[in-house]
């Protein structure tokens, strides 16, 4: 006798229309402020920035070996032939220990006014106990007096000797050398002011707010070899007379990686963002305090 195997399994009913899934309509895109409109454009138009590879643009320039060899030959004459008429000393301590001392040749005749500023920095309180705050390739650069003001009557004279000496070495190149001392009096990679509204006695006025801060004239740099990239930022003020042993110990201690190649740093500087300026002070900063831990002048001509 055979057996029949019934199925007990309910069916499944087939879906009615009103059970079909029907896709939600889609949502209108979110409201963004006008800052984060900013960012997402600046972001949406990141990737056509980095795509430039660094090769191309590097292509273009003579090779750092080039510079530096060329450099030297216009620069060296330049150092070594201009009259030193004061000299004075800078007592430098790295992580609480001293150095060495670094004697400075002074340009009075060639840059009377970066000579002088230096010489009232290096007198009184200015230069003593105050950081170097930077290392790189080429030059060590120190923080200067953070509490002097920036006077444009003050960087504008540095700059003008600047340029006067830019004229006066050959092949314009100043910083081609080891052992140049020089007064920063520009910034060429601060942006340029943004304007904004402001209220003021019931109107709304248009005032430029500056984003970084602008040299004030007493930071001061050293090179260790050639830096041709201080030419459009710094005036020339003396040499190093004695002590490049001392700046070698400086550009040796190990200091913060610089990150300004970083995707997210780039588009955060793009769209003005302040923390950029602020985390881009700390780049090439070094691990250890190296301080000018007394100062003074040895010499000066009447």
């Amino acid at each position: 006798m055979s057996q029949r195997i019934l199925n007990t399994a309910k069916p499944t009913p087939a879906p009615t229309q009103t059970q079909r899934h029907h896709p939600s309509p889609p949502q209108p895109p979110p409201k963004l402020g006008r800052r984060a409109a900013s960012a997402a454009i600046a972001i949406a138009a990141a990737p056509a920035l980095l795509s430039v590879s660094p090769a191309s643009s590097r292509a273009q320039e003579p090779e750092p070996e080039a510079v530096g060899v060329a450099g030297a030959a216009a620069a060296a004459p330049c150092l070594a032939e201009l009259p030193v008429t004061a000299t004075a000393f800078l007592d430098v301590s790295i992580g609480g220990e001293p150095a060495g001392r670094i004697t400075v040749g002074l340009f009075g005749d060639a840059a009377p006014a970066g000579a002088s500023r230096f010489l009232s920095l290096v007198t009184g309180v200015g230069y003593r106990r105050k950081e170097f705050v930077k290392i790189v390739p080429g030059y060590v650069q120190h923080g200067g007096v953070v509490s002097y003001p920036a006077v444009p009557a003050v960087t504008d004279r540095l700059a003008a000797e600047a340029d006067s000496l830019r004229a006066r070495c050959p092949g314009g190149a100043v910083h081609g050398a080891a052992g140049a001392v020089s007064i920063v009096v520009r910034d060429p990679s601060l942006p340029p002011p943004k304007p904004k509204l402001v209220a003021r006695g019931g109107k709304l006025e248009v005032e430029e707010e500056q984003v970084g801060v602008a040299p004030n004239g007493t930071e001061f740099v050293i090179t260790t070899g050639a830096a041709p990239e201080l030419d459009a930022s710094a005036v020339l003020v003396g040499r190093v007379l004695d002590g490049m042993d001392v700046v070698a110990k400086i550009a040796a201690v190990p200091t913060v990686r610089d990150n300004a190649a970083s995707p997210y740093f780039r588009v955060a500087k793009l769209i003005g963002d302040k923390r950029a300026v602020v985390a881009e002070r700390g780049f090439n900063r070094p691990y250890t305090k190296v301080v000018v831990s007394n100062c003074g002048v040895l010499s000066k001509t009447e």
